[in-house]
């Protein structure tokens, strides 16, 4: 990992075609700007890591039956 200072307005060249430029540093909080060609994805970890959990949990309920329903089920309902 790279470990960086920079300043408001500074810039960070990642390749040929993607800049990170700090916008403004308030308290604890950094904004950056992300220059980047159409095609690449930029997200945020903790939004991939909530949907990966949300889907985690969709894909376990989704496996786990219905108590209900198989008995409703088994009851020709």
């Amino acid at each position: 990992m790279l470990v960086l200072t920079r300043k408001v307005g500074e810039r960070v060249l990642i390749g040929d075609d993607i800049v990170v430029t700090i916008l403004d540093v308030r308290g604890d909080g950094v904004r950056v700007g992300i220059d980047a060609p159409r095609g690449i994805r930029i997200q945020r970890d903790e939004v991939v890591q909530a949907v990966s959990e949300a889907n985690q949990e969709a894909s376990e309920a989704a496996a786990t039956p219905d108590p209900e329903s198989l008995i409703k089920k088994s009851l020709g309902l």
